[in-house]
């Protein structure tokens, strides 16, 4: 007997191919238009497609802390600014008003046809590694946001096309490395205008109605296939909790509890119970808490369905999301969040794992190494006499699962970035990189055994500013069902020969001649060797 599906299921199909690659297209742009080893080489950016209501399409396979955020920054940007023209762009980065952290700029056009009718709108995400604040990076410790660097509320960087050359003035004054900043965003222009370009020729090939019909019929499939794989997690309330380490001021550990309420085909996520804000970094915006959610949502749909959602993921319909205020997981102004973005994200997808893993034990991997290991450094480079501004973050284990060992030095959950080449690198800043290679046997152990972390270590050839912002290095990832825990990660400065081991979070200056050393955590093991037999 042969199965086919319906004419209509294969025109959606085509469709979400087509959505999907529009998305791939406008990032394949953005990263060969950029100036930054951030975006080209690390690929620290995404670009997604939106309808006219600000809901989303579809991804591109990139950044998931940027990808489930980006929705509250389109809906930001046009409850703040209104309805945009042709050749408008709005520029946004404010945490407080639909951004994440400050590194974070995201720019967003609309697309209309000849006609005039609103299509939907385009957006690109990068992180730019200066946008001033006290330090170079832009990932200081800092108690408030205004020591992070420089705040942009939505508001229109292009107006009819035509840009608004005041603010580019005022935004290119703030930063350290001005000529990088510009070449970035331009190249986030671009990435724009190419998916505008794509959705009209879409609507040209397949009409203006068959279009958007089926941009909000993948709305609706997504939302089916969470609806059904949520109907497969057995109903109950599941309560986990895991703690960001510090804060950098003293504040630590730092609690984020979730409470799962599965009933049917729907699912309330409550973090009532976790930390109050606290003066450092860690705060996360609602924003980052809503993208987490969605990113290990998502994860357990697939998982359980065997298939992938559409790239938008529906409109998560079936999840509440109940966040306390003034919390860890839903700051309020004027909180420091730059870590909130990259290490509290990271821990809000352990707490929500662990409490799926209590449902779902069998389908749930141990924890991988959760914590991006963010590394910036800047000064001025002895070669050109110009200020320089690195941003890195830093692969590590990931955790083993039911059915395979933990992947080795990768970046794992909301970050999906890659590593700097060593000769882009070196290429580009005033370093060497004396040592690059995998902590052997820094994953758990256990019927499947973790991934192992990394060693990083850049030799400085000229005195800098150090920034450092990482978790796990009190206690490493948890493992599963008996399996060992990994390795957690040292930070290290390494002058004349002497190792001095450093706190997670730490700010520090740097002669020429000291080696800064990274060394990841491991990813937890899954599973005892007894459940082999």
């Amino acid at each position: 007997m042969t199965h086919s599906r319906s004419p209509q299921a294969v025109s959606l199909e085509i469709f979400r191919h087509l959505f999907t690659a529009l998305s791939e297209e406008m990032g394949a742009t953005l990263k060969r238009a950029s100036f930054s080893p951030n975006i080209k080489e690390r690929r620290d950016y995404s670009c997604a497609l939106f309808n006219a209501l600000g809901a989303t399409i579809s991804l591109g396979d990139h950044m998931p802390v940027h990808l489930g955020a980006m929705p509250m920054s389109v809906q930001a940007a046009l409850a703040e600014v209104g309805e945009l023209a042709p050749g408008d762009i709005v520029c946004v980065n404010d945490p407080f008003s639909g951004g994440t952290h400050l590194p974070d700029i995201t720019l967003i056009s609309p697309v209309h046809e000849t006609g005039g009718r609103l299509l939907g709108h385009v957006a690109s995400r990068a992180h730019h590694s200066d946008v001033g604040g006290s330090t170079p990076g832009s990932m200081p410790l800092a108690q408030e946001i205004f020591e992070e660097g420089i705040r942009i509320p939505p508001v229109r960087l292009y107006e009819a096309g035509q840009l608004n050359n005041s603010l580019w003035k005022t935004l290119l004054a703030n930063v350290r490395t001005p000529v990088e900043r510009a070449g970035d965003l331009d190249a986030q222009v671009a990435a724009l205008l190419t998916g505008s370009k794509r959705l009209l020729e879409i609507v040209q090939r397949r009409g203006i109605e068959e279009t958007l019909t089926a941009m909000e019929k993948l709305i609706e499939y997504a939302d089916r296939l969470v609806e059904t794989g949520l109907n497969i997690v057995p109903d109950g309330c599941y309560e986990a909790e895991d703690w960001i380490e510090d804060d950098g001021f003293g504040s630590g550990p730092v609690p984020i509890r979730v409470t799962l309420t599965v009933k049917g085909t729907q699912l309330t996520v409550d973090f009532e119970g976790s930390s109050p804000q606290v003066p450092g970094g860690v705060n996360a915006v609602a924003a980052i808490t809503s993208s987490a959610t969605r990113y290990v949502v998502r994860c357990i749909v697939e998982a359980l369905l065997g298939e992938p959602l559409p790239a938008g993921g529906g409109s998560m319909s079936a999840v509440e999301l109940i966040l306390p205020q003034a919390s860890v997981v839903n700051a309020n102004f004027p909180a420091a969040v730059a870590a909130g973005n990259v290490e509290t994200s990271q821990r809000i997808t352990d707490v929500l794992l662990r409490g799926f893993g209590l449902a779902l034990p069998d389908h749930i991997p141990a924890m991988s190494q959760g914590t991006m290991n963010n590394t910036t450094i800047g000064g001025i480079d002895h070669r050109n006499g110009e200020v320089f501004a690195y941003y890195e973050t830093v692969g590590g284990g990931m955790g083993a699962g039911p059915n395979s060992p933990g992947l080795s030095g990768v970046h794992c959950h909301m970050s999906n970035s890659l590593n700097t080449p060593v000769e882009a690198l070196e290429h580009a800043y005033p370093y060497r990189v004396t040592h690059y290679g995998i902590r052997r046997g820094s994953g758990g152990t256990g019927l499947h055994h973790g991934g192992d972390g990394l060693r990083r270590d850049l030799m400085l050839l000229v005195p800098a500013r150090v920034a450092l912002l990482c978790e796990r290095r009190t206690a490493g990832p948890s493992g599963a069902q008996g399996g060992g825990d990994g390795a957690p990660g040292e930070n290290v400065l390494i002058s004349d020969g002497v190792e001095k081991h450093l706190p997670g979070k730490i700010t520090f200056t740097v002669q020429a001649g000291d080696i800064i050393s990274i060394r990841s955590p491991g990813g937890g093991g899954w599973g005892t060797i007894s459940q082999e037999l």
